[in-house]
């Protein structure tokens, strides 16, 4: 029986790159997707979802143990290393990921599939909340890629690839959205709902 091969996701892959910079603990790994601002791609919430991740990686080949470490007054630590393998996956996983389009299932257009299901008067307000939390996000990421972009030294371009594609995904889907909303203000779009 052929082994199956190991179950990837961002997390996964996240944590097999950090691991080929340096060896860490959990706590560290969480602690550095949060530094690094890749929180805003790599899901960490709740926290034992890295702990998760790390066992099915250890189990799979991918990751080591390094050593365990205890500083004074703390708890052991368990740190981690990527292995051979651990290396080969990444980069096919990477690869993977960069090449191909792949469903995913986010919360917004799973409710639109269902938006009939509210009368236009009161599906109306709930979108507009919407399209104004994105241009609240649109402005927060732009402020805080401003403030890196202030750095000594400056933050090169490709450790913010991905918050320029998250501002792109997000302007593209504020227009689409307020057309929306006006298709419903004027009535280019109606509906009834089920009683």
């Amino acid at each position: 029986m052929t082994p199956r091969p190991p179950r990837r996701s961002p997390l996964a892959l996240t944590v097999l790159l950090l691991l080929q910079d340096t060896p860490l603990h959990p706590y560290g790994l969480r602690r550095r997707i949060r530094e690094w601002d890749k929180d805003r791609v790599v899901n960490v919430e709740p926290p034992n979802v890295v702990y998760q991740t790390i066992e099915r990686l250890e189990r799979d080949g991918l990751i080591a143990v390094k050593e365990v470490v205890r500083a004074a007054n703390r708890p052991e630590r368990t740190v981690y290393e990527i292995t051979p393998r651990g290396r080969e996956v990444a980069r096919e996983w990477l690869l993977d990921m960069l090449s191909s389009v792949r469903e995913e299932y986010p919360e917004f257009p799973a409710a639109l599939a269902f938006l009939g299901a509210l009368a236009p008067e009161t599906a109306l307000p709930a979108l507009e909340r919407r399209a104004d939390a994105l241009e609240r996000a649109i402005d927060d990421l732009a402020e805080r890629v401003a403030k890196v972009a202030t750095v000594p030294g400056g933050v090169p371009r490709i450790y913010l690839v991905e918050i320029e594609y998250i501002q792109a995904m997000r302007k593209a889907e504020l227009a689409w959205l307020r057309a929306l909303i006006d298709d419903i203000r004027t009535a280019r779009l109606t509906w009834t709902p089920p009683s």
